[in-house]
């Protein structure tokens, strides 16, 4: 089961996090928080807020597009990411608005990502570490990354196989109108 990656949906549920910290957060908590949001959202409604790819990290599961944003040292002037995000320093990375745009996100999508800051970001990385070390999905990859498959995450929480077979058959329907949409002319 994949769902189709929103890079501008993930820059302004950053955003909207970062925002809450006063405009900078280290991006370990950063990732930690959106991963926590995008499993409760999967969970809740069949639908991560931002539709990375998980994946089990020595350092816990994290986003792996989201990640690769982070650590990638571009700018590329196309990336929604870097219209929010400056690259990091120091590990921390800030707006570079101070305002930014949040349309893209729900009323919902807004409530479960401000839930899980209120119950998670006042721990520091080492703490959200731990915590999600301790997420039954996560498995040690020995210094390399595993992907975590949405479908044993929702079996995990007890969704029947039925309610996953169709959240995997609208995320592939998603997946191939978002391909159409993207290569038609």
């Amino acid at each position: 089961m994949r769902f189709t990656f929103d890079e501008r949906k993930a820059a302004q549920a950053a955003a909207f996090l970062i925002k809450r910290h006063g405009g900078r957060l280290n991006y370990m908590q950063m990732i930690k928080l959106l991963y926590l949001a995008d499993r409760r959202a999967l969970v809740e409604r069949g639908l991560p807020i931002t539709g990375d790819q998980m994946v089990s990290m020595p350092k816990g599961p994290v986003l792996s597009g989201i990640l690769d944003l982070i650590t990638s040292g571009s700018t590329d002037e196309r990336s929604f990411w870097f219209e929010y995000m400056s690259p990091p320093t120091g590990y921390e990375v800030h707006l570079t608005k101070l305002d930014p745009d949040i349309r893209a996100l729900s009323r919902y999508e807004l409530r479960i990502l401000q839930e899980v800051d209120e119950r998670f970001g006042a721990m520091d990385k080492w703490s959200l570490v731990d915590y999600t070390h301790s997420l039954p999905e996560w498995r040690d990859p020995q210094g390399s990354s595993y992907p975590i498959e949405p479908s044993d995450i929702l079996r995990i929480e007890n969704r029947s196989e039925q309610d996953i077979a169709e959240i995997g058959r609208a995320a592939e329907d998603a997946r191939l109108i978002d391909f159409l949409a993207t290569h038609s002319t």
